[in-house]
């Protein structure tokens, strides 16, 4: 069995499957893609389970050839792919020949792009039940340490003929549009009540923008008027878009490779659907706030499940 060859990995390139579960009792963080969305879509548009090991590719700028007839799925931030020369369309996916070269340029909008590989996806050994790259805990990846691809590796995948799909690309109202600025949904919850009316307002009326410093363990916001965080005494779990507020008023978000633990309060949570849109803001980029029922959330949510198959 052959697959992709790097020829260029581009600033960012993770191997990445829906995470490490069942571990974040001995404090490991779970992973996983940071746009579930676009990942989810890659792996359904070539008729992979939604647990396939795919590619997360950072702002493009890379490069494969195929060792193997196969087909492969590109979703995520827009770029300029070329196969052989020859232009892709965004969010489809298209045959593969031996030979043949993969050319990804730079984002021209969002963040990350995915790449899925037909007949299961891309093949590694799990590290604690999964693939997932995390470099900070040095898990995952092709050799198991978490490292981002390196040109000269292999990315080993299935030989496939034909392809039974639902077609080559999603319907276009379900593309997201990376240029807008958008709006997150939030469920008030952890330390909401300790922050006050004021302050739960005070995410909501105005915008904020994102950090330089963001990264796949949180993404750090700013504001013009910082917020006004209670005093906590303790720590506690944490989850995947859990809104932290430090002392100096400037949420952060937590994401795929956060940890387990923090200290900081919390004011809320991100809807768990629009985690992948901001996932997709690049630095400087704003977002605003807007309040979800708990209720609302969980229903839209088990209806995004339920459509990829849990």
């Amino acid at each position: 069995m052959s697959g992709l060859k790097v020829i260029k990995s581009g600033p960012l390139t993770l191997l990445q499957d829906l995470g490490r579960q069942g571990w974040q009792h001995l404090g490991v963080a779970p992973s996983g893609p940071m746009d579930g969305h676009a990942a989810r879509w890659a792996n359904r548009l070539v008729g992979n389970p939604v647990t396939a090991p795919l590619l997360e590719i950072a702002l493009g700028g890379a490069e494969f050839e195929s060792e193997t007839d196969t087909w492969l799925a590109l979703t995520g931030a827009p770029l300029d792919a070329r196969l052989d020369g020859e232009p892709l369309p965004a969010w489809s996916c298209f045959p593969v020949q031996a030979g043949a070269r993969l050319r990804l340029g730079f984002a021209q909008a969002g963040q990350r792009a995915y790449l899925a590989a037909a007949g299961g996806g891309f093949q590694a050994p799990a590290t604690l039940g999964s693939v997932a790259s995390n470099r900070r805990e040095g898990l995952g990846g092709l050799e198991g340490r978490g490292a981002p691809l390196a040109a000269g590796q292999r990315l080993t995948c299935a030989a496939v003929s034909e392809l039974h799909s639902h077609g080559c690309g999603p319907a276009a109202r379900f593309v997201p549009d990376y240029r807008q600025v958008p709006t997150l949904r939030v469920i008030l919850g952890g330390d909401a009540e300790a922050f006050g009316p004021a302050q739960q307002q005070a995410l909501f009326t105005q915008p904020w923008r994102i950090s330089p410093q963001s990264d796949r363990m949180g993404i750090r916001l700013a504001g013009d008027v910082p917020l006004a965080p209670p005093r906590r005494q303790w720590s506690l779990g944490v989850v995947t878009g859990a809104i932290q507020v430090p002392p100096d008023g400037q949420p952060i978000v937590l994401m795929a490779d956060r940890q387990t633990m923090g200290g900081y309060p919390l004011l809320g949570f991100i809807h768990p659907l629009d985690l992948a849109r901001l996932a997709q803001c690049p630095a400087h980029h704003e977002v605003r706030f807007a309040p979800v029922e708990l209720a609302v959330a969980q229903a839209e949510w088990r209806r995004f499940l339920a459509f990829f198959g849990g």
